[in-house]
C-alpha cells in the first residue's frame, strides 16, 4: 500500500516545532540539580550543565541575567543549586536547555563533598606535605607518561617533548582517564612504573607525566580517587601530574611533585630546551679552554722563568755555599770536641790529685773547718741572745709605764664600785653605793653620800 504524500519538514521546521512545544507546554520552572562543566566565556554569558543520578540538563547564564544576581553567589562545579528559567531548544544544534533567570543555592553537589572529605583526611595523613615533595631530574633521559592512547594528551606531549628534546625517550602507559575502571588502571600503571622501570631496571624511568585534557568534575574524577592519590604520592620516580587545564585541580595534583596547569605546560617542565643546554655546554666549554689555556701559560712562564734561573744554568754553585757551611761547622765542632775533651781532662786529674791527698792532712783541714764554723756558731749565738735581752728590756719598760699600779705608787688612787668596774665619773655611782678606793699600801672601804658633778 503507498503511502499519500506529505510534504517533507526541513530540519528547522521540526526544531522550531519542538523548541515551540517545550516553550507552550512546560515554560519557566523551577529545577535543582548539581552544577557541572561550568565556564565562563569572555561575553560575560555562563554555560554549566545541571545534573542529578540518572540526567544531565544543559543551562545558560546570559551576562544580562548574570549581573543581577546575588555577586556573592559564585557558581562552581558542584555546587547543588536551584534555578528557575525557561525550556528552550538551541535550534543551530538541535539541543534544548534551560535559559537560566535566577539562581539559588542549595548545598554542596555529592561529588565535591566527597572531594573536600577526602582531601581533608588524606591532607591529614601528610601525603600533601611540601616535604614529601622531591625536585625533579635537571635532564630526564627517560619519561613515563600514564595517559590515554588515544587522546591529544600524549600528542601534545611527544610535540613539545620533540620539539625542546628529540633524544629524550617516552614510554607510554595506555590507560583509560574517565569512566568505571579508569582509577584503578592509573594507579597501577603507576605502581608499573615503579616496579619495572625504577632504579636497575633495563628501562628505568626518570620522570612520570600523569594526566588527561580538561572536563568537568565528573569527567575529571578518577584523578580524584584514593587509589591513584597514594599510587602518585608512593612513587619513588618524581610525578608531574597534568590533569585538566588551568582551572581545574584534582587531590592527585595535590599529592605530585610538582602540578602543571596543562599537559603540554608538563612536557616544558619535565626537560629545558636541547638548544638551551647545548649553548650552555657550549659557554662551559669555552670557560673550561679559557681556564686551562689560562693555567698552561701560568706554567709555562714559570718555566721559562726557571729555565732563566742561575741555578738551574749552574747548579754547581747551588752546592758551593752548603759545601762551605758544611766545612765551617764542621772545623767549629773539631774544636768544641778538642775543648771539652781538655776541659775533662783537667778535672779528672784534679780529681786524682785529691784522691792521692795524704789522710792526716785530709784531718786537718776537715778540724780547721770545723773550729771555723764553731767560732762562727758562737758568736752568732751570743749576737742573738744580746739583741733579745735588749727586746725583752725594752717591753719591760713599756709594761711598767702602762701598769696602773705604777699610777697608785706616786700618789694616785683607784676607785672601784662594789662590781669592781673602774670610777670614771660621778655618773658611775648613785648615792648610797658601796666604793673601794684601792691606795699605795691598802684598800679604803666607803659609801656615797651624794654625787655632784663639776661646776
Amino acid at each position: 500500500m503507498a503511502l499519500p504524500e506529505k510534504r517533507a519538514l526541513t530540519v528547522s521546521e521540526l526544531t522550531r516545532r519542538i523548541r515551540q512545544t517545550l516553550e507552550d507546554e512546560i515554560g519557566s520552572v523551577w529545577v535543582e540539580g548539581e552544577i557541572s562543566n561550568c565556564k565562563r566565556y569572555s561575553s560575560g554569558h555562563t554555560y554549566f550543565v545541571l545534573k542529578d543520578e540518572k540526567a544531565q540538563l544543559n543551562a545558560v547564564l546570559f551576562a544580562g541575567t548574570q549581573a543581577l544576581l546575588d555577586p556573592a553567589l559564585r557558581l562552581e562545579d558542584g555546587l547543588r543549586v536551584r534555578v528557575f528559567g525557561e525550556i528552550t531548544v538551541f535550534e543551530s544544534r538541535g539541543q534544548y536547555q534551560l535559559k537560566v533567570r535566577k539562581v539559588e543555592e542549595a548545598g554542596q553537589g555529592d561529588l565535591m563533598r566527597r572531594f573536600e572529605e577526602l582531601k581533608r583526611r588524606l591532607q591529614a595523613e601528610g601525603l600533601f606535605e611540601d616535604a614529601r615533595k622531591r625536585p625533579l631530574p635537571r635532564l630526564p633521559q627517560r619519561i613515563g607518561v600514564v595517559t590515554s592512547p588515544t587522546g591529544a594528551v600524549i600528542h601534545d606531549i611527544l610535540s613539545v617533548l620533540g620539539r625542546r628534546f628529540p633524544n629524550v625517550q617516552v614510554r607510554l602507559a595506555p590507560v583509560k582517564v574517565q569512566g568505571e575502571g579508569a582509577a584503578e588502571e592509573i594507579a597501577e600503571a603507576v605502581a608499573q612504573f615503579n616496579r619495572m622501570c625504577g632504579s636497575g631496571s633495563d628501562w628505568p624511568a626518570d620522570l612520570l607525566i600523569v594526566g588527561r585534557g580538561g572536563g568537568s568534575l565528573e569527567d575529571l574524577w578518577a584523578f580524584n580517587e584514593e587509589c591513584v592519590v597514594r599510587a602518585v604520592a608512593e612513587s619513588v620516580i618524581p610525578v608531574i601530574s597534568a590533569v585538566g587545564h588551568n582551572v581545574d585541580y584534582t587531590l592527585c595534583d595535590f599529592a605530585a611533585d610538582l602540578r602543571a596547569p596543562t599537559p603540554s605546560v608538563a612536557a616544558e617542565l619535565a626537560v629545558a630546551p636541547k638548544v638551551e643546554l647545548e649553548a650552555e655546554v657550549r659557554r662551559q666549554a669555552r670557560a673550561l679552554r679559557q681556564a686551562l689555556e689560562s693555567r698552561l701559560a701560568e706554567y709555562a712562564a714559570r718555566l721559562e722563568r726557571l729555565r732563566r734561573a742561575s741555578c738551574l744554568r749552574q747548579p754547581r754553585r747551588m752546592l758551593e755555599n752548603p759545601a762551605q757551611r758544611l766545612d765551617s761547622l764542621s772545623l767549629r765542632l773539631d774544636h768544641g770536641i778538642r775543648r771539652q775533651v781538655q776541659t775533662l781532662r783537667q778535672r779528672i786529674a784534679a780529681a786524682v790529685g785529691g784522691l792521692r791527698m795524704r789522710p792526716e792532712r785530709m784531718l786537718g783541714q776537715v778540724g780547721a773547718r770545723i773550729k771555723l764554723n764553731r767560732l762562727r756558731m758562737v758568736r752568732a749565738c751570743a749576737g742573738s741572745m744580746e739583741r733579745m735581752r735588749s727586746r725583752v728590756t725594752g717591753n719591760a719598760r713599756h709594761l711598767m709605764l702602762l701598769n696602773p699600779l705604777a699610777v697608785v705608787e706616786r700618789g694616785y688612787s683607784l676607785t672601784r664600785t662594789a662590781s669592781g668596774k673602774l670610777v670614771r665619773s660621778t655618773a658611775d655611782v648613785v648615792p648610797g653605793a658601796e666604793l673601794v678606793t684601792q691606795v699605795r699600801d691598802g684598800m679604803i672601804m666607803s659609801d656615797v653620800r651624794m654625787c655632784r658633778e663639776k661646776e
